[in-house]
């Protein structure tokens, strides 16, 4: 699954406004990005085409059917293939190498590494 920046505008107004009319959607768009209306129609057909959205007939409502969780780990598993050979300790030595961790964070790593499966 490949995700486009576009389909991913899309998404993330779905993910905060819930169901809504496509007509919302564009205005939302509009605003944030500068899109017009038929640019927003065109990506939220490919996002129902590509089952990201589901449209409900009664005044176009969008339903996103994808997770931003499950977009999140598709691009992360899509980044490690493609630059890290599919190499998890790569991809956490350049990661880390570049963050700044307060105390808080260090110790939430920690408890994560200690409940990993």
């Amino acid at each position: 699954m490949q995700i486009f920046d576009s389909e991913l505008r899309v998404l993330e107004v779905l993910w905060e406004e819930g169901e809504i009319r496509a007509s919302q959607v564009c205005k939302v768009l509009e605003k944030r990005v500068g899109w017009n209306r038929n640019t927003t129609y065109t990506v939220i057909k490919k996002c129902i085409e590509k089952g990201y959205i589901e449209r409900k007939e009664f005044h176009f409502v969008c339903k996103v059917l994808i997770s931003k969780r499950e977009v999140q780990k598709q691009a992360i598993s899509n980044l490690l293939d493609k630059l890290f050979c599919n190499s998890n300790m790569d991809f956490l030595n350049v990661f880390l190498e570049e963050q700044t961790f307060s105390e808080q964070d260090k110790n939430d790593l920690k408890e994560m590494i200690n409940h990993i499966k």
